[in-house]
C-alpha cells in the first residue's frame, strides 16, 4: 500500500546518493542526550544474545556496552564508517534507494535498528516490507530520529511535515506493511525553548517509532 504520493519522495538534491556519501563522516548526528536515551531504549527493548540488523549505520551504534548480542550486522553507505564501527560482526555497502531489497535471509534477525535515517528512504514501503521480511516471528523493529537531517538529501513529506507529522508517517510506514503489530511512539521534547534550539543551544528532541512483527 503506498502511503506516499511520487512527489512527496522526492529530494532536493536529487544526483546520486552514494556520491554524497562516499566521503566518511566520523561525527555524530545527534547530540549527547539523544544518544543516551537511545542507548537505554535499545538497553530496555533488546535481548541479549540476538542477532541484530544495525540498518543505515555509520561508524557507531548506540548499542548498550554492557549488553552482549549473538551478532551485529551493520547495513550501511559508506565503508570506511562501517568498518570503523566497533559493534558490527559484518556489514555491508547499499543504497536502498537504488536497491530496496535487503541481501539478508528471511527471518534471520531478532531486532532491526535504524537510527536518524528513515527520512532519506525514497521507497518507505518497500524498505519496511523488508525489514518485517528479515526480521524473526517476535522480533522488533525500532526507528528513531530527532529533527536534524541533511535537508538536502530528505525527502518531501519529512522536509514539509511537523515533528508530530513525522512520527505518525513513521507509524504510517509500518501500517503499509500486514504483519506488524500496532506501532508504539516515544516522544521525548527537548525542555529548551525553540529560539535556543535554532541557536544550536538546545537538547535534540528524541522520537522512536516501534513494532514488533506478528507471527
Amino acid at each position: 500500500m503506498a502511503t506516499l504520493n511520487p512527489t512527496q519522495r522526492t529530494k532536493l538534491d536529487e544526483a546520486d546518493d552514494s556520491l554524497f556519501y562516499d566521503y566518511p563522516r566520523f561525527v555524530t548526528h545527534v547530540d549527547d542526550g539523544f544518544i543516551k536515551q537511545l542507548t537505554d531504549l535499545y538497553r530496555d527493548r533488546l535481548t541479549p544474545n540476538t542477532d541484530i540488523l544495525d540498518m543505515m549505520s555509520s561508524w557507531v551504534s548506540h548499542l548498550p556496552d554492557d549488553v552482549e548480542f549473538a551478532s551485529v550486522t551493520g547495513h550501511g553507505m559508506n565503508q570506511e564508517e562501517l568498518a570503523r564501527n566497533p559493534r558490527l560482526d559484518r556489514y555491508v555497502v547499499q543504497n536502498l534507494n537504488q536497491e530496496p531489497t535487503l541481501p539478508f535471509a528471511d527471518q534471520q534477525f531478532d531486532a532491526v535498528l535504524n537510527a536518524v535515517s528513515v527520512q532519506y528512504l525514497q521507497q518507505p514501503e518497500t524498505i519496511f516490507a523488508e525489514i518485517h521480511r528479515v526480521l524473526k516471528p517476535g522480533g522488533i523493529a525500532i526507528i528513531s530520529f530527532s529533527n536534524r537531517m541533511f535537508y538536502q538529501k530528505a525527502i518531501q513529506a519529512w522536509r514539509d511535515g511537523t515533528e508530530r507529522q513525522r512520527v505518525a508517517l513513521v507509524q504510517k510506514y509500518f501500517r503499509s506493511v500486514a504483519g506488524f503489530g500496532v506501532p508504539e511512539a516515544i516522544a521525548h521534547q527537548s525542555s529548551t525553548s525553540a529560539i535556543l534550539q535554532m541557536l544550536g543551544m538546545g537538547g535534540d528532541p528524541f522520537y522512536a517509532v516501534l513494532a514488533q512483527r506478528l507471527g
